[in-house]
């Protein structure tokens, strides 16, 4: 048995996501959705810590199932895909990452308002913000965070990702893909009913009375914490 598995082991061992192909760089999102929620909730809970001296660990996520937040995934994937293709100064992609990660981070707050009536962050308060859908310093901070994922990271994250088996890495990608398809469109679209009841709505298909029944207000709001309705 184990001189089989040996066998099949040295028969897979070719890489399955050479080079910035879809693969890899989908694990590379779905790593990021995961990253983006643990950076979220870490920040809460010493911000909460520091306020209070109580200990609290909050949700910060972007779609229903599972800790995962999308901006951050389709922002780090991006910021890999686009600017480490070529070897670049690292202070050069510090400025392409920060001004990248800015326009991300305004362009999703906009979408987010004018599609869904919804907004996740609101900056209006914060120093140096740009409509409040995004801060000068908080675009300094994806320039730095651009700077260690396309230098240091993803060197070693491209590497980890080579090194599994085809037969392993094929099968999980497209697990993945079907899962966070699905989670992120019952997530955005439970989004877009709830904004709809928000104006008084009532529903007019059976997809209408299930997201009534199964995802209202109240779990929403436990869900996406810092959520607040624009329209």
């Amino acid at each position: 048995m184990i001189k089989k598995f040996k066998l099949w082991f040295k028969r897979v061992d070719k890489p399955f996501a050479k080079g910035m192909c879809f693969s890899k760089m989908f694990l590379i999102f779905v790593i990021g959705c995961f990253i983006g929620v643990l950076h979220e909730n870490i920040l809460g809970c010493v911000k909460h810590f520091i306020r209070t001296q109580e200990f609290f660990w909050p949700s910060h996520k972007g779609v229903i199932y599972g800790p995962f937040n999308p901006l951050y995934g389709a922002g780090i994937a991006l910021i890999i895909y686009l600017l480490g293709k070529k070897k670049m100064h690292p202070l050069k992609t510090f400025l392409y990452g920060a001004l990248l990660g800015g326009v991300i981070e305004y362009v999703i707050s906009y979408l987010m308002e004018l599609v869904l009536g919804v907004a996740s962050w609101d900056y209006s308060t914060y120093f140096l913000n740009i409509n409040g859908r995004t801060t000068i310093p908080y675009m300094l901070f994806w320039g730095f965070a651009s700077m260690i994922l396309v230098h240091v990271i993803y060197p070693i994250l491209s590497k980890w990702i080579e090194a599994i088996p085809s037969k392993i890495g094929k099968p999980l990608v497209v697990i993945l893909v079907i899962f966070m398809s699905l989670d992120m469109l019952i997530s955005f679209t439970a989004l877009g009913r709830a904004t709809l009841r928000n104006k008084g709505f009532e529903p007019f298909t059976i997809v209408g009375e299930f997201y009534d029944k199964v995802y209202p207000d109240e779990f929403l709001r436990t869900i996406y914490t810092n959520m607040k309705y624009t329209k």
